[in-house]
């Protein structure tokens, strides 16, 4: 009779998870059919910068986007940009994720939303590790909240147990009655170890020099505030445009 009990425990178990996965990858699909609703666009974007170490005052760029991963920024002088998860897709975000799980245990303020939890995988981070046991120790979890009503994703949290380590909010507009694209997004990162300070380094898009940017720091904690405005959209925006232009 007990071993009868664990059989159907495990069955249920495996019927759960099954479940479970049909409906996360449900959920990414219809989040990134929404994201490829837009093909490309040109925007203004203004970025303001709050990281100790780094002075730059409120910068504004002219930005393209192309499907599925060309981006170009126009700026004069020097600026900066993040580079987590602004213009990635829903499905490229969660590749970089395994285990992912429904998180029934974070509540979310908002309706029509939930969280999808995945552990990130080490090697699709751009930051260099001193070694193999450093890359297999730095275990991250990620929390996705998507908005089901509109299929967005709200906001990305990375954390190591419940210490984050950063956090993207994401504000949207509805644009020609068809597309959804952001009018704000805010990084914010809570790096409170030094070994981890290098990330952020890698992390952080720059077209400017961050040598000031100390990784001995004891903690980083700081935020990119980004405004988007002048949206065209789907225009057929050409390849040259992301051509690098030759310097000689």
């Amino acid at each position: 009779m007990k071993k009868f009990m664990i059989i159907i425990a495990f069955t249920i178990f495996h019927f759960d998870a099954k479940s479970d996965d049909k409906i996360i990858n449900r959920f990414i699909y219809k989040t990134n059919y929404q994201f490829q609703k837009v093909k490309d666009f040109q925007a203004k974007m203004s970025v303001r910068l709050n990281v100790p170490g780094i002075r730059m005052p409120k910068k504004t760029y002219k930005v393209y986007y192309k499907h599925p991963n060309k981006f170009k920024a126009d700026t004069k002088g020097f600026g900066i940009l993040p580079n987590t998860g602004i213009f990635t897709s829903p499905k490229d975000n969660f590749d970089n994720l395994k285990n992912l799980r429904l998180n029934t245990n974070l509540s979310n303020k908002e309706k029509h939303c939930i969280t999808i939890t995945g552990t990130l995988i080490p090697d699709s981070l751009k930051a260099q590790f001193p070694s193999e046991y450093a890359k297999l120790t730095f275990d991250p979890l990620v929390d996705v909240v998507i908005d089901t009503s509109k299929w967005l994703i709200n906001t990305v949290t990375s954390r190591i147990d419940t210490v984050k380590l950063f956090e993207i909010t994401n504000n949207y507009n509805l644009y020609e009655e068809m597309f959804y694209l952001p009018k704000e997004s805010k990084v914010e990162y809570f790096i409170k170890d030094a070994r981890l300070a290098g990330w952020l380094k890698k992390d952080v898009k720059t077209l400017m020099n961050t040598n000031n940017l100390s990784a001995n720091s004891d903690v980083i904690k700081g935020s990119i505030l980004v405004n988007y405005s002048e949206y065209k959209i789907n225009i057929n925006l050409p390849d040259r445009i992301f051509k690098k232009r030759r310097t000689d």
